[in-house]
């Protein structure tokens, strides 16, 4: 079998990896391409699995640790993909918080399995609002450790991906990219929007035709990177709701509004919270990347009479805080009105990195 085209889209939580990878899975499929995905998280019950399965069937997860970490789950999930899918691309979206991917994946694959795979440049992306604040001095509304996590994606990327730029004004956007590109200055910076289309194609003609150089080994202390994952506290969970004839995007709406008053009260310093309401083939989503000014929705799960709800958030506070805050919340919008069911219900804080490899240029 010939060599399977490896596409990590790193960068902190609430970028918009998984946006991405989806409009990239859909582009390459309507051009005849076999493409495998492969999300990865502490824990799982993951919205971003369930998102990209409407691009394709072909989502493989590694959940429970992050690749780096779980390295051979990364394998596996690489061998599957290639086995029952014959892909030709696999695109691949580490744990948001991770750093380190340049010695911990890029060169354990480029070393022991470049028989199988093409390893692209390293992608880092990267909320535009966050990016301001970390380049012009600021903390991009993270805890200072969580905030050198952001700084060490950027500077082991060999590609910055700007997103989300429909937030921003063309001279807005010129500033930033070149601000971006004189901090890295050995860093390719681009910009795209999954929202009006813009650069995607741009971006992954770039990551599509070369292979990465893997050189960009970070000079990390790990006491600062494992503390800055620890703040943040991590829940998934999963809940079936019921009742008669039942408009759920309206409870979404609820849901993610009492999240968001919460977020504002207690001023929590937010990674991402993702809520899908998932009614068969419909669903809608709801989403918070930052301050309860970040709150969006998108999508449709309609009128029925059962919905699951999948639960993901990383907040700054305890995971035992964050537990309760949400349980809260659902209380407060089911009210009696539906049936609900607890399917599955985890909150954790993430222990210390310890990668299965971590090699050098020389390694």
């Amino acid at each position: 079998m010939n060599q399977t085209r490896l596409i990590f889209c790193g960068g902190f939580l609430g970028a918009g990896k998984t946006t991405l990878i989806w409009d990239v899975a859909h582009r390459l499929m309507a051009d005849g391409k076999r493409v495998g995905l492969i999300t990865n998280d502490q824990a799982p019950e993951l919205v971003d699995s369930r998102l990209l399965r409407e691009a394709t069937p072909h989502v493989a997860e590694v959940a429970g640790s992050c690749f780096c970490c779980n390295f051979n789950g990364l394998i596996e999930a690489i061998r599957s993909l290639r086995e029952d899918v014959k892909a030709d691309v696999i695109l691949a979206e580490p744990v948001g918080s991770c750093a380190d991917l340049t010695a911990t994946l890029v060169r354990p694959l480029k070393k022991y399995y470049n028989t199988e795979v093409i390893v692209s440049p390293l992608t880092v992306l990267s909320d535009p609002l966050r990016l301001k604040s970390i380049l012009y001095g600021g903390d991009g509304g993270l805890h200072e450790d969580a905030a050198y996590i952001y700084r060490k994606q950027l500077e082991e990327s060999e590609v910055i991906l700007i997103t989300k730029t429909d937030l921003l004004t063309e001279d807005e956007l010129k500033k930033l990219i070149r601000d971006t590109q004189a901090c890295f200055h050995h860093t390719e910076v681009m910009a795209a929007s999954t929202m009006n289309g813009t650069g995607v194609r741009e971006w992954f003609k770039v990551v599509a035709n070369r292979q990465g150089d893997g050189t960009k080994i970070l000079d990390i202390d790990y006491d600062k990177y494992a503390h800055g994952e620890a703040v943040l506290g991590w829940l998934n969970g999963t809940v079936s709701l019921s009742g008669e004839n039942v408009y759920w995007d309206s409870v979404l709406k609820d849901i993610m509004t009492g999240i968001a008053r919460v977020v504002k009260k207690e001023k929590l310093r937010v990674g991402h919270i993702k809520v899908i309401a998932e009614n068969g083939k419909r669903y809608s989503v709801g989403n918070i990347t930052g301050d309860a000014g970040t709150l969006q929705f998108r999508g449709s799960a309609g009128v029925s009479d059962n919905v699951k709800l999948i639960i993901n958030a990383r907040v700054e506070t305890s995971p035992e805080h964050l537990d309760k805050l949400i349980r809260e919340v659902l209380v407060d919008a089911i009210d009696g009105q539906y049936r609900d069911e607890v399917l599955a219900w985890r909150y954790l804080q993430p222990g210390r990195p310890s990668p299965t490899y971590r090699l050098d240029v020389e390694g």
